[in-house]
């Protein structure tokens, strides 16, 4: 009955005791009771007549199998010289990780002639102030050197405009999804053995076709709005999703507006390069409540030059011409 709730030593002690009140033959019958072993009592035994005073220990000191880096000492040698080559982190900091797997650093030990498995190396390489890390996006590329300038002049632009009660949104294209019974992320409580089954490859369903999200952050309010196409993510699908949410929320949100700052990551549908980008902002901007104003468009990852600047922008024409220029009055092209 007591047998669960004691350890190692306190089982062996109570054993002896019991052994010890039974007299002559205890032993024999403690041990065919309990099923612990005879010698396991005995040196209960020698423990109750030395007089030892419980220290905390289970088992005594220098109990078990030696450290594997105290029975190999070029093991953590070998192990840092293999790890080195891969190793990240900087190493004035108390971390780093490896990139290769536990399973080749092992294989490479044993060329070496170290006996260890995949785990002990794991045990190893935690002692040593390794840990298993993923990548982290901090390096930047090259960038203009006007980059800095140029997001001030973006982040004053927007405040500017929520500073007077005008829209200010941020324009991106989310991942595209097909439309079917595709393998997806995520698992969803089903009987058991019963999972859904979902094709083995994602090849386009053409009569269902896929999903374009398309979502427009009004960055005043807070608030998110997303358009879903079922073609393509071009520039005048971007600009139509901007229509839609001024249609549908920011002219009840926006009453007393003339002015709409839009912000976008200069890439695909609205790329800073794209001329259909800049004529469907403009056909939009040619409708009230905008005309006869413009819409400021800000890449937030303009390259060389700032789009439509306050200073170069000029008013919309109220019969635009389709073999017009749009940047006849730019400086660069």
């Amino acid at each position: 009955m007591l047998g669960p709730y004691l350890d190692e030593r306190q089982r062996r002690v109570f054993a002896t005791s019991e052994a010890l009140a039974a007299g002559w033959g205890g032993i024999a019958a403690v041990s065919r009771i309990t099923r612990i072993a005879r010698s396991t009592i005995g040196r209960g035994l020698d423990e109750v007549a030395v007089g030892a005073a419980p220290d905390g220990r289970v088992r005594r000191a220098g109990a078990g199998r030696r450290r594997l880096e105290a029975a190999d000492p070029r093991l953590i040698e070998d192990l840092e010289r293999i790890v080195t080559p891969t190793q990240r982190g900087d190493p004035e900091q108390p971390l780093r990780w490896t990139i290769k797997s536990l399973r080749q650093i092992a294989r490479a030990l044993h060329d070496l002639g170290h006996g260890i498995s995949h785990t002990s190396v794991g045990a190893v390489l935690r002692a040593c102030g390794y840990s298993l890390q993923a990548n982290r996006k901090t390096r930047e590329g090259s960038h203009h050197p006007d980059r800095n300038a140029q997001f001030e002049y973006l982040n004053q632009t927007v405040d500017a405009a929520l500073a007077e009660g005008q829209p200010a949104i941020s324009v991106d294209a989310k991942k595209k999804e097909l439309v079917g019974d595709f393998k997806n992320a995520g698992r969803t409580w089903r009987p058991r053995g019963q999972p859904e089954a979902v094709r083995t490859h994602d090849f386009l369903i053409p009569e269902l076709g896929k999903a374009v999200p398309y979502g427009v952050y009004d960055i005043g309010a807070n608030s998110g709005w997303v358009s879903v196409g079922i073609d393509h993510d071009t520039a005048a699908f971007a600009v139509n999703a901007i229509r839609s949410w001024w249609h549908d929320i920011g002219k009840t949100r926006y009453r007393a507006t003339n002015r709409l700052v839009v912000t976008a990551d200069s890439g695909g549908s609205n790329s800073a390069r794209s001329r259909l980008w800049k004529s469907e902002l403009q056909r939009l901007a040619d409708h009230p409540p905008f005309a006869p104003r413009y819409v400021q468009v800000e890449q937030d990852r303009a390259p060389a030059l700032l789009v439509h600047n306050r200073q170069l922008a000029r008013p919309a024409s109220t019969h635009p011409s389709n073999h017009r220029r749009t940047d006849r009055r730019h400086p660069h092209r």
